[in-house]
C-alpha cells in the first residue's frame, strides 16, 4: 500500500528535476547572475560581467556574445561547441546536463576566487565527464589564455587520444564568426612530434601520453591536466602513479586557472585512486575537492511508472531507502530496479551503478565485509590522529625486552600511536608475521583496548595503535614484546604458522624464546599432547571462526577501528568459489588478519588484571619527564 502523500511528494521531485536549462538566456533563479536586457532581448548573465567597462559600448549580438564568452562557459559551450550525441550519434550543440552543471559550479567557485583549480572525480557512466573537463580546459586555452598547455594522461595512450579527438572535434566546427585568431581553429603537430598539437595563433600545446610512458610528461611546461581513468594506472616500480603525479604537479604553478582533474571510474580500495579520494575528503589533508555523481542524478536514468502501487508493494529495504534517504523519484527507482535484474545480486548493481561513493569502491561481489557496513566503522573511528614513533628500551633505540620500556615520537616510526596507555587498561596485542622484503608481506602488530574495566555496558574494544613494516623476524619479536609490555603487560597473540612451519626450525626457536622471556603471552591447547603451545594456529578449522566473527563484529560496529588501511583490506576480501578467504589479488590482509584473531581471542578469553606494577612505573616515568 502506498504511503500517505507518496504521489505528491513524487509529482513535487519530479518537477523539481524538469528544470528547463537554457545558456543562453541564462539561468534566472542562479544567485550569481543578474538580469541584462540587449537588443530587446532579457538575458541572465554572470554579476561580475556587469562591470566590465566593454558591456555598455557592445554594438551587436556578436560583441555582447564575445563579450560574455569570458565570463559565462555554460553560454560558450552551447554557442561554440559541438558533440556527438550518444543516444543519436548527431552532432548537437554542447548543452550542460546536470551533473555537469554542478561540476561546473565547483570549477567556476575556483576561478572566480582567484585559486588554482584542484578536482578528484569519482565518475558514473553516461553523464560526459571527461568531456566536459576537456571542453573547460578549451574555454581556457581559447577565451583566456594564450600559451597555455595542457596535458591528457590515461592509463593507456588510445584512451588519451580518443580525449584529445573530443577536442579537434571543437576546433573544426567552431563558428567562424567567434574565432579571433587569423589562423584556423584546428590542432597542428607541434615540431614533428607525435604527442603534442598546438593551436596555432593561441600558442596552447595538448600533450597526449600513457600512465605507462611517464618520462613524456618530463620537462614540459603545463598549466593544465587531465588525468584520466587513474584507478586503472599500473602500480608497480617501474610505473607509479605518485612518481607520475608529482612529475606532472610539480611542472604546473598553482597560479589562477592553472587546474588539475584527476578522475577515473572505482576499480576496488587500497590503490592509488582510492587513496587520493579519502584523503581528499579529510579536511585538510589534500588540495583538491572531491566530485561524485550518483546514479540517480543522470536524467537518461528514468523509467516511466504506470502502476505505483504495485511498484511500491515490489521494492524491497534498499530500494525504499533510495525513496527515504536519498530523495529518489518513483522513475528513478523504477529504472533502478528493472535494472537490478540484470545483475545476480544487489552488491553487483552497486559496483555498477553506485549510490555513495562507498558503493562505487565496492570491488566485488564476492567481498566478505558488507561496504556499508565498513564505511560506518571508518567514519566512526578512523577521525583520530595518530602519532608516529616507536616503543624502544635503550638509549640506542633497541627495541629489547626490559621492563621499563617507552615510546619515542618520530615522524620516520613504523609505530601509530592512538591512544597511549591507561592505567586501569586491558590490553592484547596480536601479531601477524610477514616478510623482510620490501615485496613481501608486511608484518604487523595491532594492540587493542579490551575496555574491560569499563562500568559503560556498551563499552567496546577498540584499536589503539599499530606497527607496520618489513623487519628480520627475531626483531619483529622483541618489538612486540616491547609494545606489548608498553601497554601494560597485555596479552601477546602470535599468528605461529610461519615460525611453526619454518624447516630449518629458527622461527620455532624464535617463537619459544619469546614465550620464555614473555609470560604473558597467548597459549592453545596442542591437539598432540595434553599441554599448550604458544601462538594462535590459523587453519581449516580455526579461519573459519574468526573470519566469521570478524564479520559480525564490522556489521554490528562491535569494535572501533583506527586505521583507514585497515578499513581499506576489509574491503578488498574475497570470498572464493572453494569457499576459502584471501585479499584480491595485488593486495594484503596483514591487519586484517591481526583484528580478526585479536577480537577472536577477546571473545573467547577473559581479560587479565587490569594493572601491573610495570604499567604504574612507565606511567609515572611519562609523567616526570
Amino acid at each position: 500500500m502506498l504511503p500517505e502523500n507518496l504521489l505528491l511528494e513524487n509529482e513535487r521531485r519530479n518537477r523539481a528535476e524538469a528544470f528547463s536549462y537554457d545558456p543562453v538566456a541564462g539561468d534566472a533563479v542562479d544567485p550569481l547572475r543578474r538580469p541584462y536586457d540587449f537588443d530587446g532581448r532579457r538575458y541572465h548573465v554572470p554579476a561580475d560581467m556587469l562591470d566590465d567597462p566593454r558591456l555598455p559600448i557592445a554594438g551587436s549580438y556578436r560583441d555582447f556574445a564575445r563579450l560574455r564568452f569570458k565570463y559565462d562557459f555554460p553560454f560558450w559551450a552551447a554557442t561554440c561547441v559541438v558533440i556527438t550525441d550518444k543516444l543519436t550519434s548527431r552532432d548537437i550543440p554542447f548543452v550542460l546536463n546536470r551533473p555537469q552543471r554542478r561540476l561546473v559550479g565547483l570549477l567556476e567557485e575556483e576561478r572566480r576566487a582567484g585559486r588554482p583549480l584542484r578536482v578528484i572525480m569519482l565518475k558514473a557512466r553516461q553523464w560526459g565527464g571527461s568531456t566536459l573537463v576537456q571542453v573547460y580546459f578549451a574555454w581556457i586555452q581559447i577565451i583566456h589564455r594564450r600559451n597555455w598547455n595542457s596535458l591528457i594522461c590515461a592509463h593507456v595512450k588510445d584512451t588519451s587520444s580518443v580525449i584529445r579527438g573530443m577536442y579537434g572535434k571543437l576546433l573544426s566546427s567552431y563558428p567562424p564568426d567567434y574565432w579571433e585568431e587569423e589562423a584556423a581553429p584546428e590542432f597542428k603537430c607541434f615540431e614533428r612530434t607525435t604527442n603534442t598539437r598546438v593551436i596555432p595563433g593561441r600558442g596552447c600545446k595538448v600533450t597526449v601520453c600513457s600512465s605507462e610512458n611517464q618520462e613524456s610528461t618530463r620537462g614540459q611546461d603545463f598549466a593544465l591536466a587531465h588525468l584520466s581513468e587513474v584507478a586503472f594506472w599500473k602500480d608497480s616500480r617501474l610505473h607509479n602513479p605518485t612518481d607520475l603525479l608529482r612529475s606532472v604537479a610539480s611542472g604546473i604553478a598553482s597560479k589562477p586557472l592553472s587546474c588539475i582533474v584527476m578522475e577515473s571510474t572505482a576499480n576496488g580500495v587500497g590503490n592509488f585512486f582510492h587513496r587520493e579520494w579519502l584523503r581528499a575528503n579529510t579536511p585538510g589533508a589534500s588540495d583538491k575537492r572531491p566530485f561524485f555523481v550518483p546514479w540517480h542524478e543522470i536524467e537518461i536514468n528514468r523509467t516511466p511508472v504506470v502502476d505505483p502501487e504495485a511498484l511500491w508493494d515490489s521494492l524491497d529495504g534498499y530500494e525504499r531507502e533510495l525513496w527515504h534517504i536519498h530523495g529518489c523519484t518513483l522513475e528513478a527507482i523504477k529504472w533502478y530496479h528493472d535494472k537490478r535484474l540484470g545483475f545476480p545480486d544487489l552488491r553487483s548493481m552497486m559496483a555498477e551503478y553506485p549510490t555513495t561513493p562507498a558503493e562505487a569502491f565496492a570491488s566485488t561481489a564476492s567481498s566478505v565485509f558488507a561496504s556499508a557496513d565498513v564505511e560506518r566503522l571508518r567514519e566512526e573511528g578512523c577521525v583520530v590522529e595518530g602519532e608516529r614513533g616507536e616503543v624502544v628500551g635503550s638509549p640506542q633505540g633497541d627495541a629489547g625486552a626490559p621492563l621499563r620500556v617507552r615510546f619515542v615520537p618520530s615522524t620516520d616510526g613504523e609505530l601509530t600511536v592512538w591512544r597511549h596507555p591507561r592505567p586501569e587498561g586491558s590490553y592484547l596485542a596480536c601479531v601477524d608475521i610477514g616478510g623482510r622484503s620490501r615485496g613481501a608481506d608486511y608484518s604487523v602488530i595491532c594492540v587493542v583496548d579490551r575496555h574491560s574495566d569499563s562500568s559503560d555496558p556498551g563499552a567496546r574494544p577498540e584499536v589503539v595503535a599499530q606497527w607496520r613494516g618489513h623487519i628480520d623476524h627475531d626483531l619483529l619479536a622483541r618489538k612486540a614484546e616491547a609494545i606489548a609490555r608498553y601497554y601494560c603487560e597485555a596479552l601477546l597473540v602470535v599468528e605461529s604458522n610461519s615460525w611453526e612451519s619454518s624447516s630449518e626450525g629458527r622461527g620455532r626457536y624464535i617463537l619459544d624464546t619469546l614465550a620464555d622471556s614473555y609470560r604473558a603471552i597467548y597459549r592453545r591447547r596442542s591437539d598432540e599432547s595434553s599441554g599448550e603451545l604458544p601462538g594462535f594456529h590459523v587453519n581449516v578449522r580455526t579461519k573459519p571462526a574468526i573470519i566469521a566473527n570478524l564479520v559480525a563484529y564490522v556489521r554490528d560496529g562491535g569494535y572501533i577501528e583506527r586505521s583507514t588501511g585497515a578499513c581499506d583490506e576489509l574491503l578488498q576480501y574475497e570470498s572464493l568459489p572453494d569457499g576459502s578467504y584471501a585479499a584480491s589479488r595485488g593486495c594484503h590482509d596483514d591487519m586484517l588478519m591481526t583484528r580478526a584473531i585479536a577480537l577472536y581471542v577477546h571473545s573467547t578469553t577473559r581479560p587479565a588484571p587490569a594493572i601491573t606494577r610495570a604499567c604504574i612505573n612507565r606511567l609515572l616515568d611519562r609523567c616526570l619527564r
